[in-house]
């Protein structure tokens, strides 16, 4: 026979199995069990079609019932996931108070309940001693030595298991606990790369395309210091000559406004950018698999709308397109927990689009206006009834849309019919809408007198979560 040094501890472990096996002793109908399980949950992706077949195999091949139970460490409860007389739950229920989450299996009333483990620790060869609830081995957590304990799986009626049966059931439920660990570690691998690649689009959009603006203001510096050396070569010719001496000085004049000009809107781009990176590439994000905000008391129109006003100053302005501010904004504002980096990409974008696609109409009145617009109202019962909510909002002149592109403008790579021949990706939108969603709230659009009003409500809370 072949001795292979690199199979010597897995031959171990497969010898050890075999002697386990035979101390098992279990029925050909237990291995039948077993195929099934095993068949089924390969046969079936869904996660509650898995959760189906947990408690329909032992009821279906011995007639017993059983129930599923999973613990959400977010709300440190255990749910019942699904059982043998409702099958998988529609409602979050919560676990009757006597199945706990516990490290070891125990008798509760006419059940016999196990810990769903995410990896087989090593196995005892026969069923330990349980006890009745036993309340010394509740857990803390979930951490039970180096498994998490997923939850509890229950079998009754606890008078038709023999002590073999009851042993039996223990294997089962590392089973179940092995596939649904799998299970759930594949969804959650599948969520990361949904989410780096949300990710990607956010900072191609938010910051690589915007970023391209450094380019255009590292060509105005260049022409500015161009045209420093030939002023400096006319201020020498020029010299004991009053009258040319006073043009070169104009012109250094405004070389000194323009380079101070473009020093500023690179100060502030750089701002924004550093804003906007240090909110896209947080730690918390990849390790979580979805943004995570990082909320902080502050003025949205101060902190927020202002900057990013000025950062899209210059191009309201090359645009003509008219900035009107609400009158009493700042004198009524108050303050709002949100994440200012995130939430100020929320405003990039609207003002983004506002840039690009505000439309000159003709008033009722015969004139002609070109203008964006931005302000708040206080909205009651949002999120529910006796809260209090924020409306933002950010209008712009132009036809309306229409009601089909309206229904889905916040969609991913959704653009309006009226962007022919304009750069875009259609993926700002989507953006707004979920980081507002982030912070509990909702984003809209509403056709208005003389234009389009995108806008977005949030939540007036007194504490950070």
């Amino acid at each position: 026979m072949h001795d292979c040094p690199d199979l010597q501890r897995m031959r171990q472990r497969v010898r050890e199995k075999s002697a386990s096996y035979e101390q098992y002793n279990f029925t050909c109908y237990f291995d039948d069990f077993l195929k099934a399980f095993f068949d089924l949950a390969q046969e079936y992706d869904s996660l509650n079609d898995f959760y189906r077949i947990c408690v329909a195999v032992p009821l279906e091949m011995l007639g017993l019932s059983s129930a599923l139970y999973l613990y959400e460490e977010k709300d440190d409860t255990l749910y019942l996931i699904c059982d043998c007389k409702q099958g998988v739950q529609q409602k979050k229920v919560a676990a009757p108070e006597d199945i706990v989450l516990c490290g070891d299996p125990y008798r509760c009333g006419d059940s016999y309940v196990m810990p769903i483990c995410s990896k087989t620790h090593p196995e005892p060869n026969a069923p330990p001693e349980e006890e009745e609830h036993p309340a010394h081995c509740l857990l803390p957590g979930r951490l039970h030595g180096k498994n998490r304990v997923l939850g509890m799986y229950s079998v009754s009626p606890y008078e038709k298991l023999s002590k073999q049966d009851r042993f039996f059931f223990t294997k089962y439920t590392n089973r179940i606990g092995y596939s649904l660990h799998n299970r759930l570690m594949a969804m959650q691998n599948v969520e990361h790369l949904k989410f780096i690649n949300t990710l990607v689009q956010d900072i191609e959009h938010n910051i690589i395309v915007p970023n391209m603006y450094f380019r255009h203001l590292f060509n105005k510096l260049k022409k500015s210091i161009v045209e420093l050396e030939g002023l400096r070569g006319e201020m020498k010719r020029a010299a004991g000559r009053e009258e040319a001496a006073a043009v070169c000085l104009a012109r250094c004049e405004t070389l000194e406004e323009n380079l101070l000009f473009h020093h500023g809107e690179l100060v502030k781009h750089h701002q924004n950018i550093s804003l906007f990176l240090e909110s896209l590439f947080r730690r918390e994000h990849f390790e979580s698999g979805h943004l995570v905000l990082h909320p902080k008391r502050c003025f949205v129109e101060k902190e927020i709308i202002m900057p990013q006003l000025e950062h899209y100053d210059s191009r309201f302005r090359s645009a003509e397109i008219t900035v009107e501010r609400p009158g009493n904004m700042l004198d009524e504002e108050f303050q709002l927990y949100v994440d200012i980096g995130l939430l100020s990409q929320v405003y990039a974008n609207l003002f983004s689009n506002a840039a690009k696609y505000t439309r000159e109409i003709i008033t009722r009145a015969g004139r002609p206006r070109k203008a964006v617009a931005y302000g708040r109202e206080v909205v009651d019962n949002f999120p529910n009834c006796g809260e209090r909510g924020v409306k933002f909002n950010v209008f712009t002149t132009g036809p309306h849309l229409d009601k089909d592109e309206a229904r889905h403008i916040f969609q991913e790579g959704v653009r309006g019919k009226d962007t022919q021949g304009i750069h875009g990706t259609g993926h700002g939108l989507s953006f707004v809408q979920h980081v507002v969603e982030l912070h509990g709230g909702i984003v809209g659009y509403e056709a208005t007198a003389e234009g389009n009003n995108f806008y977005f409500i949030l939540p007036v809370v007194s504490t950070v979560e």
